[in-house]
């Protein structure tokens, strides 16, 4: 198991390296006024087409997070990771060639692409859930989310440090990294047994997607409130960036060491995160919630320093939400299968990825603080309703129970 758990943490460390690269790199390209290729494209405004080059990757994770899980459902994990995982590093190659070009429209496609491929984290999440039970499986998907922040940490500061010998740089160390991951699935992921089942991938995609769950009650009450939460927390980590630009004036160097500081400090809180607790999940779900709403809140109505030390601190109830929330869907809903479940986790912050930042591309060009604003009542209101939920579930409990003679 350890092994499992192992490669597991690797394999979300290497693949969320490249995508956390374009971060630190973005901003000062459409934000510093100087003209390029990228932020002159048919004469829109650089906010608007910083906005839309958000928007594309979080499309194409939303369409694989949606897919991916119940294919691996479908076809074994193994198989789909590897595919999924050559085929991200083949999209970060066409990332870097657009960038060279100074392409809007073929970096659009290959941040597509490459979000596509890059939406097997649910797939990850899944196997271990399928492996694990009880305390371990949470303290698993803890150290796996850790993983996962450990990777946005390694990825801006990859970028900070590379980008000074060539724009591209960066996205062929994460090409590499990934063609590496890919021989890392082979030789530590257990083989499968092969599928009985004979529907087609195309039955799969179209019967047996992520959205498929939200025909269950209790899951599209875990749809909204999820929804709300990650709009707030994507309003947050896509426009930071753009803040940090605007505000202290930082470049992609300063950029790259505020996120490498905030992912530090939800690596160290994801090792302890999962751990049991007297406290039900939902509850501290909540206080979670509420404590990101709050730092959210200090960069967009605070001073530069109150917003550049809520930046960093927002690792820590974030990194706590994200190691509840996946364990209690797991022992929840994982009857209806922990691929798709795992998947509608990860489709819905997609999907909060891709409102955002449509959202912020208009909000942006009157002041960046709106979005951030924005995301911090979102977050609240979503603490709020799992607070109501709690409640709720507590009473539904407490009728249940038999009456004392």
């Amino acid at each position: 198991m350890n092994l499992l758990i192992a490669a597991a943490c690797l394999l979300g460390l290497f693949s969320t390296i490249g995508a956390s690269l374009p971060y630190p790199i973005l901003p000062p390209l459409f934000a510093s006024g100087v003209g390029n290729g990228l932020n002159s494209f048919l004469g829109l405004p650089p906010k608007m087409l910083f906005g839309l080059a958000l928007t594309i990757n979080p499309l194409g994770l939303l369409i694989g997070n949606t897919l991916l899980g119940p294919l691996s459902d479908r076809y074994g994990r193994r198989p789909v990771l590897m595919l999924t995982t050559i085929g991200a590093a083949l999209g970060h190659m066409l990332t870097a060639l657009a960038l060279l070009l100074e392409s809007y429209p073929l970096f659009i496609v290959a941040r597509f692409g490459t979000g596509l491929l890059e939406g097997n984290g649910a797939v990850v999440r899944a196997m271990l859930a399928d492996r694990l039970e009880g305390d371990l499986r949470v303290r698993a998907m803890s150290w796996l989310n850790g993983a996962f922040y450990l990777g946005w940490l390694a990825g801006p500061l990859l970028a900070g440090a590379t980008v000074v010998w060539g724009i591209t740089v960066p996205f062929w160390i994460a090409a590499g990294a990934l063609v590496m991951t890919a021989a890392l699935v082979a030789l530590a992921l257990p083989r499968e047994a092969p599928s009985l089942a004979t529907t087609s991938w195309w039955h799969v995609a179209r019967h047996q997607h992520a959205f498929h769950l939200l025909r269950h009650a209790d899951l599209r009450k875990l749809f909204i409130v999820q929804f709300a939460y990650t709009c707030g927390v994507t309003a947050f980590y896509e426009f930071y960036p753009l803040w940090l630009v605007e505000y202290p004036g930082y470049g992609a160097p300063g950029i790259a060491w505020v996120t490498a500081a905030l992912c530090a400090v939800m690596t160290c809180t994801a090792v302890f995160a999962g751990r049991p607790s007297r406290f039900a999940p939902l509850q501290r779900a909540t206080w979670s919630a509420f404590a990101c709403a709050t730092a959210i809140a200090a960069v967009a109505l605070g001073h530069v320093w109150l917003g550049l030390v809520a930046i960093v601190l927002f690792g820590i109830p974030n990194a706590f939400y994200n190691a509840i929330v996946p364990g209690w869907c797991a022992e929840r809903f994982g009857a209806l299968g922990q691929g798709a479940v795992m998947g509608l986790l990860s489709t819905t912050f997609c999907l909060a990825n891709i409102v955002m930042a449509l959202v912020g591309s208009v909000l942006t060009l009157l002041d960046t603080r709106l979005i951030l604003l924005l995301g911090a009542l979102l977050s609240a209101w979503a603490a709020w309703r799992l607070r109501g939920w709690r409640v709720q579930m507590a009473g539904a409990g407490a009728a249940s129970l038999p009456a004392r003679p």
